[in-house]
């Protein structure tokens, strides 16, 4: 089978999830990549070692407006003769599979949340992460967009060819009046690994302990709504319903009641501990593991722990 996965070239660098939606392609069939942009081959050959065979790549536009890059997947698919064409369900591929969708007559799956089964139906989360549904596709074009960190990278060891692509895509209707690139080591949508606090911190002067111990952990760090809104953090770093959907291995709270909005965006976490002083806050009936006590005592034990543990192993 044939399978046709966008993946999005930033410049000269490929996000974790393009290699996830890669990997995810290659158990369904032959997996096909196409992209824009001017990456080098040397990184495009990357995805080969996901299962990629073959990328075909469109020189002739940058960026990411979605009516180019719909343009430029619906010609990759026609001339490859996929019927599977397969995004992150990112912000990008939240831009783009709807109108893939429409232009080839697709039915659409967004967010998925596993392979599909042998009845052809695919898991999906449903009412903001609260509930899973099935659903099945019954056209037989099908476009499917994968919720990041919902499967393992998996090295195939392949290699792919990669090929120069015309998608016809015409001129832009877009026009970019600037870029801000978000801060810190790691990107909050590609951490395994999240470290937040919210008001429980009681202001910007204490969040060094939180970037100690986001940094033994290797971890990126996050922070609630009502964080961000008054300052102490940058927007970038709001996580939850109005801010950025993340599903990290890890998900540690400080400090954080666990308002539905925040829960919304954050409870695809596969794992998610909790440090509150109020044992009544809603955020540890949905923690997998939770610590009743000071932030200000506990988490600089847990910075020792973290160390220690690292110095023995």
């Amino acid at each position: 089978m044939s399978i046709l996965v966008y993946v999005n070239s930033n410049g000269d660098k490929i996000a974790k999830n393009g290699f996830e939606v890669v990997t995810y392609g290659k158990k369904i069939g032959d997996v096909t990549v196409v992209t824009n942009g001017n990456a080098s081959e040397s990184t495009l050959s990357e995805l080969g070692k996901y299962g990629a065979s073959k990328v075909l790549v469109d020189r002739s536009f940058e960026g990411i407006d979605g009516q180019q890059v719909a343009k430029m997947v619906v010609a990759a698919a026609e001339k490859e003769g996929s019927n599977t064409i397969l995004f992150s369900a990112d912000v990008y591929g939240k831009a783009i599979a709807p109108r893939v969708s429409v232009k080839l007559s697709a039915g659409l799956v967004s967010g998925a949340t596993g392979l599909p089964q042998s009845d052809g139906t695919i898991s999906v989360n449903v009412f903001s992460g609260k509930a899973f549904g099935q659903l099945k596709v019954n056209t037989d074009k099908k476009v499917i967009s994968l919720l990041p960190n919902s499967i393992p990278l998996e090295e195939v060891g392949g290699t792919a060819s990669i090929e120069e692509f015309d998608g016809n895509v015409g001129e832009s209707k877009v026009k970019v009046t600037g870029t801000k690139v978000p801060e810190g080591d790691i990107p909050l949508t590609e951490a395994e690994l999240v470290v937040s606090a919210g008001r429980g911190m009681k202001g910007p002067e204490n969040w060094g302990m939180i970037e100690e111990l986001a940094k033994e952990l290797g971890a990126a760090t996050a922070c609630s709504r009502p964080v961000a809104d008054s300052g102490w953090r940058p927007h970038h770093e709001h996580v939850g319903q109005t801010g950025v959907a993340i599903r990290p291995n890890l998900y540690i709270a400080i400090g954080i009641s666990g308002a539905i909005q925040h829960l919304a965006g954050v409870n695809g976490s596969k794992v998610m501990v909790v440090i509150n002083t109020d044992e009544e806050a809603p955020f540890f009936k949905a923690a997998d593991y939770g610590v009743i006590g000071d932030a200000f005592e506990v988490v600089p034990r847990l910075i020792e722990a973290v160390k220690k543990f690292k110095a023995s192993n």
